[in-house]
């Protein structure tokens, strides 16, 4: 429940601001200049602000859509990504975002015109190449679809597009707005999915994989195409048993004909934000794991994350055909 909303001066008139504000009537509304005055000091303690965030209310100036890193993408050879939401509802323990930001707040840019401006002209740029665009690099692109209304305003925009594709990439079971519209032939709805053990140690708020499943199969049932990300793959003694079991759980309700893709990638963190993380919650068991650090990153050996990734790969392909897998190579 949103207790505290913090509104930049420049929006407070907006009607997206206006419609939000009225669905929590009882919040605190505090006005700022702009949302870094809220969302970037640096003496706050993200663990405790977890427990209770504010909606932040502001609006974006630039850098809408910005390049996916190397080796980021589902077979396009253009990806970019866009974020309309800072941070996340959920409370991943691996997630680095708790590394990159100051603040657990979570920022909504409510000026969505300007980001589609970008990215019409960005489409527009090369019309030949289907250009993949991603949601949900920053946080949960479905989680707070109550409030924001993002999937309602931007599947429409996506589809006039005629070369772009947007991947909505989601923990979330808020798909009631996709489901009361046709599905849009370039969204791939992409579920991060980890064995329900592991889940309920590091995926804190987050939905169980069970009811995620549920969520897909009915948006595969009315014709979306879905995506699966098995990232990051989480080490434990009996990772093998756990991973055997959760492929098999999912491919017994997927439909191959809806799969667009799926992804596979170990855990990964840079350096500076695995020890920002690791200072939040020294006690997580999961940092204790066999990890190293290697050109500024801090993963497994990488023997494991070798046998890890050799071991995911053969047992996926025995699902899917090739051409659907795409491990990533961050």
């Amino acid at each position: 429940m949103i207790t505290h909303i913090y509104i930049e001066k420049a929006v407070l008139q907006h009607p997206r601001v206006e419609h939000i504000l009225a669905r929590f009537p009882d919040a605190n509304k505090i006005l700022c200049e702009r949302y870094g005055e809220v969302f970037n000091p640096k003496a706050q303690n993200f663990r405790l602000q977890k427990q209770q965030p504010a909606l932040i209310l502001a609006q974006k100036h630039t850098h809408f859509a910005l390049p996916a890193p190397h080796g980021y993408g589902i077979g396009a050879d253009k990806n970019y990504y866009f974020s309309h939401v800072l941070n996340c509802l959920y409370d991943c323990r691996y997630c680095f975002l708790q590394g990159m930001y100051q603040s657990a707040h979570y920022v909504l840019f409510v000026n969505y015109e300007d980001y589609q401006q970008q990215i019409s002209e960005i489409c527009a740029a090369s019309p030949n190449e289907d250009i993949h665009f991603f949601s949900g690099y920053d946080c949960d692109s479905l989680a707070l679809e109550p409030v924001t209304d993002f999937a309602k305003h931007f599947l429409p925009f996506f589809a006039t597009q005629p070369n772009a594709w947007l991947e909505l990439r989601t923990k979330s079971t808020q798909v009631r707005s996709l489901l009361n519209q046709p599905p849009v032939p370039r969204c791939v709805v992409a579920f991060s999915l980890s064995p329900e053990e592991i889940a309920s140690k590091v995926e804190a708020k987050a939905p169980p994989v069970s009811r995620r499943l549920d969520a897909l199969c009915k948006l595969q049932e009315q014709g979306w195409l879905i995506g699966l990300r098995f990232d990051p793959l989480i080490y434990q003694s009996d990772y093998q048993q756990q991973y055997q079991k959760l492929f098999a759980d999912v491919f017994a309700r997927i439909k191959l004909e809806q799969l667009h893709s799926v992804s596979l990638g170990v855990f990964r963190l840079p350096e500076n934000f695995f020890k920002k993380i690791h200072k939040l919650y020294p006690e997580e068991k999961l940092f204790a794991s066999p990890l190293t650090q290697e050109n500024g990153m801090v993963s497994y050996k990488t023997e494991l994350e070798q046998e890890m990734m050799a071991y995911c790969t053969q047992l996926l392909l025995s699902y899917i055909p090739k051409e659907k897998f795409f491990p990533c190579l961050l």
